[in-house]
């Protein structure tokens, strides 16, 4: 049964015009994005870190979030007051980042990001925060190697963060949480994935995102099944790739 939320959601695939949506997903270049932030809520925590990767080039940038770095966040990233003093507003960096995913959406170049649903959804709701023309979400071509994984084999046991999920197919990652390090793995990641499934590989651009899609609602409708159960938070079965509290905010 299609879930309510799923119906409206269809159109960010059915809207995708950029070029190239109708080829292979890999047949073209791809790019990564990764943040590394001051906390795991999408919605109120700050990104202090960014990596941007394509075949030809990377850039990575340290960002000024402007509010105290949690201790917890800085054991993970390495990252605190300190080494981020001098780096670069959030508004300048977000900018940068905003402006960069948007030069690939015209090109037609799928963006690799682990965990779609948390990085994007952070980069819309710092983008509202400091008054940053957001991208072009309806046109961006998403490839998200973790809801891929899950959507591959939906009953495997274990964790899938992305050193599991290196690991597991043979992705090398030196650097776990260092933005770029974890940038580039993604990337490797959904290459393998596809050269590994011939169903992946053989879906266009549009087929792709409509088919994570799918996943993500079905993983979220697991879960809820459980979670009802044990008195857990639900997840929003619409929430890919933009949490729904953005993504409806910006239709509205």
């Amino acid at each position: 049964m299609e879930h309510a939320g799923i119906a409206g959601l269809a159109g960010f695939a059915a809207r995708a015009s950029a070029p190239g949506a109708d080829r292979r997903w890999h047949d073209g270049p791809l790019a990564a994005l990764d943040f590394e932030t001051t906390g795991v809520d999408p919605l109120r925590d700050r990104v202090v870190s960014f990596a941007l990767l394509t075949d030809e080039d990377a850039h990575q940038g340290l960002v000024d979030p402007g509010v105290p770095v949690p201790p917890a966040a800085s054991s993970i990233h390495g990252l605190d007051a300190g080494a981020l003093r001098g780096a670069p507003s959030s508004v300048v960096a977000i900018a940068v980042v905003a402006r960069w995913v948007d030069r690939l959406i015209d090109r037609g170049v799928p963006l690799v990001v682990f965990n779609a649903s948390y990085d994007l959804t952070m980069l819309a709701a710092e983008c509202r925060r400091h008054g940053v023309t957001e991208p072009d979400w309806w046109r961006l071509v998403v490839v998200d190697p973790y809801l891929v994984d899950w959507g591959l084999a939906p009953r495997r046991r274990g964790q899938r963060r992305l050193v599991d999920v290196a690991e597991r197919l043979g992705v090398r990652l030196d650097a776990a949480h260092d933005a770029q390090a974890d940038a580039r793995a993604a990337l490797e990641v959904a290459r393998v994935q596809a050269d590994r499934h011939l169903e992946l590989a053989d879906l266009t651009a549009r087929q792709l995102m409509a088919q994570q899609q799918r996943w993500f609602s079905a993983k979220a409708e697991s879960w809820n099944r459980w979670a009802i159960d044990h008195g857990r938070g639900l997840d929003d079965p619409a929430g890919w790739p933009l949490a729904s509290a953005v993504r409806d905010q910006r239709s509205a």
